[in-house]
């Protein structure tokens, strides 16, 4: 049997096209089976689909990279709630997610919309010479929170960073590699970031809200700061602007819409 799915694709983090993190959406009236709602990420090849299902007043929420599904994912959430509040709930001001990592809500704040997700407790990690060879310097500090998160010291060094992805796919650490840093002086932005999820299929994720959980609590006690702004430095980039809530962190960004579709997908009746 054939399923004909409305799929929209976002551009996260960026107010225009060709920038920022695309996401695909797909707003479901019941659970396609997972093997199948997999497939479909893999057929989209961008760093996530997002799949949402109506429950109640509010929605329960998925995320599939091309290879596997993930407990957490901002820029895919952010494009959820804004084909919600464009095209299903147009009166909407506050969306409430059931997902893997809790109840997410998201608010729609003009042309933004902000996250509310839960904080990353960072762990020292011990630093190996598998990874400050991945590295290729060392790291000023190194934690973990599910990925490893290697902190630089300047802006330059995220920016020019050539990942190794083999290297980063031998190491036995962590799902993913975050690297961050201090923006440079007299930035409108507060640290830079690059993500790397290959383990997950995903080489270099361009805008990655869901790392900011770690990134946010790190830099607001080492800038004394509790209002952050964040640049992820990818080709695409983007800007991630920050709250530091405690045990909660706050993103938000506007979106852009690249396209709408209907999708036709073989599913077993």
């Amino acid at each position: 049997m054939i399923v004909e799915l409305k799929q929209y694709v976002v551009d996260a983090f960026t107010e225009s096209v060709f920038t920022g993190n695309p996401a695909a959406v797909c707003v479901l009236e019941r659970w396609l089976p997972d093997g199948v709602m997999q497939k479909i990420a893999a057929e989209n090849c961008l760093s996530e689909t997002a799949f949402a299902v109506k429950t109640g007043d509010r929605y329960h929420l998925r995320w599939f990279t091309p290879g596997c599904e993930v407990g957490l994912c901002g820029h895919a959430t952010l494009a959820t709630a804004y084909v919600l509040t464009r095209f299903y709930e147009p009166e909407a001001q506050n969306l409430t997610f059931d997902s893997r990592s809790g109840v997410l809500t998201v608010e729609k704040q003009g042309d933004r919309f902000c996250l509310d997700f839960p904080a990353a407790r960072l762990e020292a990690q011990e630093l190996t010479p598998a990874m400050t060879d991945m590295l290729g310097a060392v790291p000023a500090e190194t934690f973990i929170a599910s990925s490893l998160m290697f902190v630089l010291d300047s802006e330059e060094q995220v920016r020019e960073f050539k990942p190794d992805f083999a290297k980063m796919l031998a190491l036995p650490e962590g799902t993913g590699v975050l690297i961050t840093a201090p923006a440079h002086e007299g930035a409108d932005y507060d640290f830079v970031s690059r993500c790397f999820f290959p383990k997950q299929a995903i080489n270099e994720d361009p805008v990655c809200g869901s790392a900011h959980c770690r990134f946010v609590p790190y830099w607001a006690k080492r800038l004394g700061k509790s209002t952050l702004t964040g640049r992820q430095l990818s080709a695409r980039g983007g800007y991630l602007y920050c709250e530091d809530r405690g045990d909660r962190v706050r993103i938000s960004g506007p979106a852009a819409l690249f396209s709408q579709a209907i999708i036709h997908v073989p599913v077993e009746e």
